[in-house]
């Protein structure tokens, strides 16, 4: 069988899932694997090459990580990246040094010997490294350097591996994305064949391998990952499916109606509406802590399910839309070496005696190729395009104590926020001019302060405005709103969402934030 794919070894880097995000953006398949994973867990997906990542060692210290023995022994090409390249000239006879310089941020390369690869010009790019090479190992030649980096990118030519210190895969290195493309289908030859239709057509043939004729059950939160999920699952499927909405009283105003409307309508699909308003908001009393709050709803969101399924002849499968970063922040078992940064409901949240086998087809995508695989279902563009919410809802968003009355005043100064910002054209975000967000929404801040309202003095909560934009939801920048659009929406939620007399926008990025509040 034809080599189709690249293979990501992960040495532990922070931009790892962005090569992996900038891969298929050359419509190419790729996987992540940590580098010890086993060989042959790696080489079943029959990779036409490898990528390295970099990561935070140094080669020269006893146990650090190296390049696998297969890996270069395959012949296949290969691209080091940072401690990517470090580890392949630490393995092929170079020399690797602390630098005594360090670079950080943006540098400039100049290319001293142009190929197809890197062609010929000084360009732009981001560094993180301490370490550098001193010597390179025999056959291999340099092909760029920066003030600080003799060897900026080096290549054995006649046995295709290729090394970078700079990291292609951000943003912040412009040319990154064409270089990376250059390399997985022009010099490892891996056909460009990644698109919405083929993961569909891939994602429902595993799907149907998994259920077999079985029912399955399939989790509605009204968010876009699990409703993209549901439509992939039903395609894969049809009658099979029994999908189930959650009414948990900690939804965005009107979502319900959007979402029995969208499913009803379009996909004349099975869906049925579970009324839990009043579960939920027992459960949640005086609950206040954020971890807890995800465990109790991602516990009782899975014991309404096996009520349902109960009624519905006790399905063994439950969809859920769990995607690529929630299994990241969430440490998940095949991801067991990340530090976890929250758990999420449909992750780490999820009861030990579950009662489901889980199907989860969008696990290992990003949030824009759910988006793209449910355009290519058919959904509709309100429902594809609308803004990412949590599974657990407003919960995560109302900070301190959940009562009806506090998640009424978030939903209606989220509504406000939303508003204002689609009647501007600033709820999407605008990539060719930046302008706009990528998510968006409101937080309710479990703080009082003093405020005059009518001449009288009030004690009342604040209002936290979030905008961040992002492409992949692992990094994000705050949102540069036009101020009269911020005043307008601080002065509407104050006159119009009682119980609230102080409105802030939060100015953080992710990292060090996390895009949600909790």
């Amino acid at each position: 069988m034809k080599s189709t794919s690249i293979a990501i070894l992960d040495f532990g880097s922070q931009y790892s899932q962005l090569i992996a995000r900038r891969v298929r953006e050359c419509s190419v398949y790729c996987e992540l694997f940590p580098w010890d994973a086993p060989r042959d867990r790696v080489l079943a997906i029959q990779p036409a090459g490898y990528i390295l990542s970099g990561g935070p060692n140094s080669v020269y210290q006893p146990g650090a990580p190296q390049v696998p023995d297969y890996v270069l022994e395959s012949g296949l090409p290969t691209l080091g990246i940072c401690y990517g390249m470090q580890t392949l000239t630490h393995r092929l006879g170079g020399k690797v040094s602390p630098s005594g310089e360090r670079e950080f941020g943006f540098a400039e390369i100049e290319v001293t010997r142009a190929t197809n690869f890197l062609p010929a010009g000084k360009n732009p790019v981001w560094m993180s490294h301490g370490d550098r090479i001193e010597a390179l190992p025999p056959g291999f030649h340099s092909l760029a350097s920066s003030p600080n980096s003799p060897y900026a990118a080096i290549a054995h030519s006649e046995k295709h591996i290729y090394g970078l210190q700079f990291h292609p895969e951000v943003r912040h290195t412009p040319m990154g994305k064409d270089l990376l493309c250059r390399f997985v289908v022009d010099i490892c030859g891996a056909p460009a064949t990644w698109t919405p239709e083929s993961i569909i057509a891939d994602a429902v043939e595993k799907i149907r391998a998994q259920v077999g004729t079985s029912r399955v059950l399939s989790a509605v939160s009204g968010g876009v990952d699990s409703s993209v999920a549901t439509a992939l699952v039903h395609r894969a499927v049809g009658d099979q499916l029994s999908a189930v909405f959650v009414d948990t009283g900690l939804l965005r105003l009107h979502e319900r109606e959007q979402v029995e409307a969208a499913f009803k309508g379009h996909h004349a699909m099975q869906l049925s509406t579970v009324d839990a308003r009043t579960q939920y908001m027992e459960a949640l009393k005086s609950v206040t802590e954020p971890e807890r709050k995800r465990k109790i709803i991602g516990e009782l969101f899975i014991r309404i399910f096996e009520a349902e399924a109960r009624r519905l002849d006790n399905p063994p499968f439950l969809v859920q839309g769990t995607i690529y970063p929630d299994v990241v922040e969430s440490s998940a078992p095949d991801r067991s070496k990340g530090d976890k940064i929250k758990t999420h409901h449909n992750v780490g949240g999820l009861p030990e005696d579950l009662q489901f086998k889980l199907v989860e087809p969008l696990r290992y995508l990003f949030k824009d190729e759910v988006r793209r695989v449910g355009e290519a279902l058919g959904l509709p563009r309100e429902l594809v395009w609308r803004q990412p919410f949590p599974g657990p809802g407003l919960a995560v968003r109302c900070l301190g104590e959940i009562t009806p009355e506090r998640v009424e005043k978030l939903r209606q100064a989220d509504a406000i926020f939303t508003g204002e910002l689609a009647a501007a054209g600033l709820l999407h975000l605008d990539e060719s001019s930046g302008e706009g967000s990528s998510q968006a929404f409101a937080v309710l801040l479990p703080v009082k302060s003093v405020g005059v309202m009518g001449d009288l003095r009030t004690y009342q909560e604040a209002i936290a405005l979030r905008a961040v934009t992002t492409e992949d939801f692992m990094t994000a920048g705050w949102s540069r709103l036009p101020y009269d659009l911020l005043a307008k929406v601080s002065s509407r939620i104050v006159n119009e969402v009682n119980g609230v007399n102080r409105v802030v926008y939060d100015i953080t990025t992710k990292p060090p934030a996390t895009i949600e509040w909790e």
